[in-house]
């Protein structure tokens, strides 16, 4: 008889309190054959505070195309292996993509063991709606990139959640209060869990101008949340015509904007022009 393959354990790790661990993800990190883990020295240190000895295998993003099909080869062979990041829960935002889903196209039991996410972590106590939202993960790194992937989310009715780095924070508030209007509600969420924890709500131009002077907002793990487009905004107008909008309103008076737009768009020009108010914080 053949042996029955092992399983892939997706696992959730705390963010930064200890605490937050659950005793199935314990009992599971410490009888699998092997854990892949996105930095083992980090995770190393995880599983020895809590007197755990499996042998780590390194799993990140720049070698998972090379480690997946290996994992799945010892899975096959009956080992069972757990997958962690660094933080939260593996998959969001984090490597392990490619693992699942080969071990998935091999037969292998993928299951998970839930625990912490910044992303909902932070949803959760944003005050924001969350009955319905966006995850977004990172957004581009370069700037003209960024700002065309705002662009194109700013009649999203839904509630936006982004994970940002501390060194673009400042920059990335700026350009969402750029695309969304200075006066569109945003939370930013960092630290979650830690000593430093914090929650800020503010106007998008608000947090902007917090993150440009205040040298906290530049450390730590961050999530930014911002509230959809209202609704006059969302069913009004297309992305497309608040794009167009964007571009001229970087060129042209706000009346000569909403008309050229009207034009392009097709959408009313009295529309276009109460909106392009409201984009130049003129409403």
């Amino acid at each position: 008889m053949s042996q029955r393959p092992g399983v892939l354990y997706v696992v959730a790790t705390p963010l930064g309190n200890l605490e937050d661990i659950s005793a199935r993800a314990l009992k599971v990190l410490a009888a699998v054959d092997v854990v892949a883990a996105e930095d083992t020295r980090h995770s190393g240190s995880l599983l020895s505070h809590f007197g755990i000895r499996t042998p780590l295998i390194s799993l990140h993003d720049h070698n998972e195309a090379e480690r997946a099909p290996l994992l799945v080869e010892r899975l096959r062979g009956g080992e069972s292996v757990a997958l962690i990041s660094d933080a939260g829960t593996p998959l969001i935002s984090d490597p392990g993509f490619d693992l699942v889903r080969a071990a998935r196209a091999a037969g292998i039991t993928v299951t998970p063991v839930p625990g912490a996410s910044a992303l909902v972590a932070a949803l959760c106590v944003s005050g924001l709606p969350t009955d319905r939202f966006v995850f977004e993960g990172f957004l581009p790194a370069k700037q003209s990139a960024r700002r065309e992937r705002l662009a194109a989310l700013a009649g999203e009715s839904r509630t936006l959640v982004f994970y940002e780095s501390v060194h673009r924070i400042q920059e990335s508030l700026q350009d969402m209060a750029a695309a969304f209007g200075p006066q569109r509600l945003g939370v930013l969420a960092r630290e979650l869990t830690k000593l430093h924890e914090g929650v800020r709500e503010a106007k998008l131009q608000a947090l902007a101008d917090w993150a440009a002077s205040d040298p906290a907002a530049a450390k730590g793990e961050v999530v930014v949340m911002v509230a959809g487009a209202a609704a006059r905004e969302s069913a009004g107008l297309d992305a497309e015509a608040e794009r167009v909008l964007k571009i001229l309103l970087k060129e042209l008076p706000v009346k000569q904007a909403a008309a050229l737009a009207a034009e392009i768009s097709g959408h009313k020009k009295n529309e276009l022009y109460d909106r392009a108010l409201e984009l130049a914080g003129k409403k």
